[in-house]
């Protein structure tokens, strides 16, 4: 049966379509978990070392995260490519899966778990060392992922896992869903991005983020094997403009992984040299960009000094690496010259 609604009916159902719309994104916004950034004391409890083994099938298995007293059911696999394997990491990257979660995990469906790679100090200082990575990017543009620092007990209930990794550091990211209703942009799936659809000022500030990280792992060309654009970074829609987002900062100079080598192209000798990967773009943009950056010295600075699980000596290491780049900054001109030397052709990425 075909019934006909009033007009008036039917503007009704719009403007409450449109309200619900509304609150979507609000909830969106006020999700908790990534509105602090306080260390979270978690317990995550089940099968890991099944998960572990795991490499091929990447099977769903159920765990408990404990927080606070409290508890959720969570479904737990793994996630990840290269840090995956057993020749690179001892302990993989997961990803946790909700269902109808309350509390600080409200809103929460599917979390990416940055691991530790190696069963020590060193290793939780890499991931924290990532996880400073990523709130550095925050200090730059809110259209950025949000992250949270955990410290992590595991109880594996296979009963096989080594001593030394039972308690170790890690971090939760945002996931994309949530950004882009923060943002108020659309997901984005292109094959590739030409310069003048990208938003600029996000541009510039990605482009001279990564150099200030020392990170070359990334690129606004279509990644060998995939089908869209880009590489360690995902595209929004916002106000008409595409904005790049960066993520997986764990080949970068600032967190200087065991793992971590430059592109064979690239011919550095090292991931702690830092080399301009941005497209060939205006000076007057990339001016304002480095200013933007710079103005951010002291936030930045004090972010290493406060990330969880770093030594003396790490945190001492990372200000360093940072505050060179801070003070070369200081002779923009320079700085542009070595920029106009090193851009890519938009056209080619190259």
């Amino acid at each position: 049966m075909n019934i006909r609604r009033p007009a008036a009916s039917c503007r009704a159902l719009a403007l409450l379509a449109c309200c619900a719309l509304q609150a979507a994104a609000v909830r969106a916004a006020d999700i908790p978990l990534f509105e602090d950034d306080s260390l979270l004391e978690i317990e995550l409890k089940g099968p890991l070392s099944s998960i572990i083994d795991d490499r091929s099938e990447r099977e769903e298995r159920p765990f408990v995260l404990v927080l606070d007293a409290v508890e959720w059911n969570v479904q737990v696999r793994l996630r990840g490519h290269s840090r995956s394997r057993r020749e690179v990491c001892i302990f993989p990257p997961l990803r946790l899966r909700f269902e109808n979660a309350a509390g600080l995990f409200e809103g929460q469906k599917k979390l990416k778990l940055v691991t530790h790679c190696q069963n020590s100090d060193r290793g939780d200082a890499e991931v924290m060392e990532e996880y400073a990575a990523y709130r550095l990017f925050n200090l730059l543009s809110q259209v950025s992922f949000r992250v949270r620092p955990l410290r992590i007990t595991y109880t594996d209930t296979d009963g096989r896992l080594s001593a030394r990794a039972r308690q170790r550091f890690g971090f939760v990211i945002e996931p994309a869903k949530q950004l882009e209703r923060r943002s108020g942009g659309s997901l984005l799936e292109l094959s590739g991005v030409s310069l003048a659809a990208l938003d600029p000022d996000q541009a510039a500030l990605v482009y001279v983020f990564q150099y200030l990280i020392g990170n070359t792992d990334w690129s606004l060309v279509t990644s060998t094997g995939k089908e869209y654009c880009c590489h360690n970074g995902l595209l929004l829609g916002i106000d008409g403009r595409v904005h790049y987002v960066p993520y997986d900062f764990d080949l970068a100079g600032l967190v200087n992984t065991r793992y971590a080598k430059p592109h064979s192209s690239l011919r550095l000798r090292s991931v702690r040299i830092r080399r301009y990967r941005g497209f060939c773009t205006e000076p007057e943009t990339l001016l304002a960009a480095i200013r933007s950056v710079s103005k951010q010295e002291d936030a930045a600075l004090d972010i290493m000094r406060t990330a969880p699980a770093l030594s003396e000596k790490d945190r001492a290491k990372g200000i360093d690496y940072l505050s060179r780049f801070f003070e070369k900054a200081r002779d923009e001109n320079r700085l542009l010259v070595e920029f106009d030397r090193r851009c890519l052709d938009p056209r080619t990425g190259k």
